[in-house]
């Protein structure tokens, strides 16, 4: 007997239709109007300073006067190094309850150039530390701040600035929407590859594009170990000091991370597993990262194939995600996803999350554990370059910040609720206007904090390393 048609959807568990999830996401704009996001009301207990310090607490202490330096640098390399501080206003702040996995850490610099696996160049996010389950709006208004800011640290007009912030509020709404016109597998599919001269942009942009994509080229293993090594008389290659940013570490820290390694190789796939195993690891050094990581313990290792072709991998500290410390929303579960992966191990929890939120992924990304510390592994440096924010033109800058808000809409076009969101966002300038309203109380809250941590180091209350020479 032929099973009438939809039987094993409706009979076994129902399906959520696209259609249900978009009709309940315009529903509930009776509830929560589209134009309550643009309210930012600081609570009353806000501790901006005392969330520093207690990240501060865990970090390496010799580093953590770097890191506040650098945060120290400007407005913009400020807000991008206070991912925690903003998780904790978000929460006690207006959202849809509509959760997705969400890149916890959406800035623009957080956006860039990489090789795919086929070798083609891509756009999409590159920054997954705090990648976690949460509210959707988080993302965005997030990353429609840092237009602001970004705007405003390069000398933009509130005019100038209001206009980018929209751009990509606007490029999140409309390509949210497109992609919500596909069905679950093409959205899956969908990729941002970039090429020279394709004519995507502007003619402004495009060269700009260009000259990026150039200089992506010379970033690959080979490159760096040329840059940072010094051949031996054997053969191999060792890591050349730069301190403090990068320095060897001793042999009970080598073996430790040998060790760890064979844990590293049980979670990639069997392709890669067997590559690796034709490799040896010939140096290990401790490097210093970012802006907001600086502090957390991290590792690059150079491995040695069996022509002395180099590979060369970074470890990094995973610590748990601001948007579950400092935002409070609590794990879930992904389908399909090992529990462990989620629940106990937040490499695997940074792992997990950047392959569901990017186009295609390093196929080198895997996890392991030493010293009580969780780490996630990469590539580094193949062919991977972000853009010089501070040197893009205002044509240049608003494409820039129109493709990051395009991104993030397809990474979140990978959630089941994106449906929803899509219908409570709409077509119109509702809820756009709405953000960049927020976005623009938000940057002058930031810049307060940045002013507020200024006068703390000047006061004692944190060291903050000397300028370089």
């Amino acid at each position: 007997m032929t099973p009438a048609p939809g039987r094993l959807r409706f009979e076994h568990a129902h399906v959520v239709s696209f259609e249900e999830r978009f009709d309940d996401g315009r529903s509930t704009r009776s509830s929560i109007p589209r134009t309550s996001h643009a309210e930012y009301t600081p609570s009353s207990d806000r501790d901006p300073l005392g969330i520093l310090e207690q990240q501060n607490a865990v970090r390496l202490e010799d580093l953590v006067p770097l890191r506040i330096s650098r945060m120290l640098a400007n407005p913009f390399a400020f807000y991008r190094g206070s991912a925690a501080i903003q998780a904790a206003d978000l929460r006690t702040g207006v959202d849809t309850n509509a959760e997705i996995v969400i890149c916890g850490d959406a800035h623009i610099a957080n956006f860039g150039l990489f090789a795919s696996p086929q070798r083609t160049m891509v756009f999409d996010l590159n920054d997954f530390d705090e990648a976690s389950y949460g509210p959707w709006e988080w993302d965005l208004k997030r990353m429609v701040t840092s237009v602001v800011i970004a705007a405003r640290h390069k000398g933009y007009s509130a005019t100038d600035a209001r206009g980018a912030a929209i751009a990509s509020a606007v490029a999140y709404r409309d390509s949210l929407r497109s992609a919500m016109q596909l069905d679950a597998l093409e959205r899956f599919y969908l990729t941002a590859t970039v090429s020279p001269g394709s004519s995507q942009f502007g003619k402004k942009s495009q060269k700009t594009l260009d000259a990026t994509l150039r200089a992506a080229q010379n970033r690959t293993s080979a490159r760096v170990v040329e840059k940072i090594t010094e051949l031996q008389p054997d053969g191999t290659r060792v890591i050349v000091e730069n301190p403090p940013t990068l320095t060897h570490v001793d042999a009970r820290r080598e073996e430790e991370v040998a060790e760890a390694m064979r844990q590293y190789a049980r979670t990639v796939q069997s392709q890669v597993a067997l590559l690796l195993s034709q490799y040896e690891i010939t140096d290990v050094a401790r490097r210093v990262v970012g802006v907001g990581s600086v502090g957390t313990r991290c590792f690059i290792l150079v491995l040695t194939g069996p022509r002395a072709d180099p590979l060369v991998l970074q470890l990094k500290e995973a610590t748990a995600s601001v948007v579950q410390q400092f935002g409070r929303i609590p794990r879930h579960a992904l389908p399909g996803v090992n529990p462990r992966e989620l629940r106990s191990h937040e490499g695997g929890r940074v792992v997990s999350n950047q392959r569901i939120l990017q186009a295609v992924s390093d196929p080198f990304l895997g996890y392991l554990n030493f010293s009580g510390y969780d780490f996630y592994v990469r590539q580094f440096r193949d062919r991977n370059v972000s853009f010089d924010i501070d040197a893009l033109g205002r044509e240049p800058f608003t494409d820039y910040v129109a493709a990051c808000g395009a991104l993030l809409a397809r990474a979140h076009a990978q959630s089941p609720n994106a449906a929803f969101i899509a219908g409570y966002i709409g077509t119109s300038q509702t809820l756009v206007n709405a953000v960049v309203d927020w976005a623009f109380a938000y940057a002058d809250q930031s810049l307060a904090d940045f002013e507020a941590l200024r006068a703390a180091v000047a006061a004692g209350r944190f060291m903050a390393a000397p300028a370089p020479a």
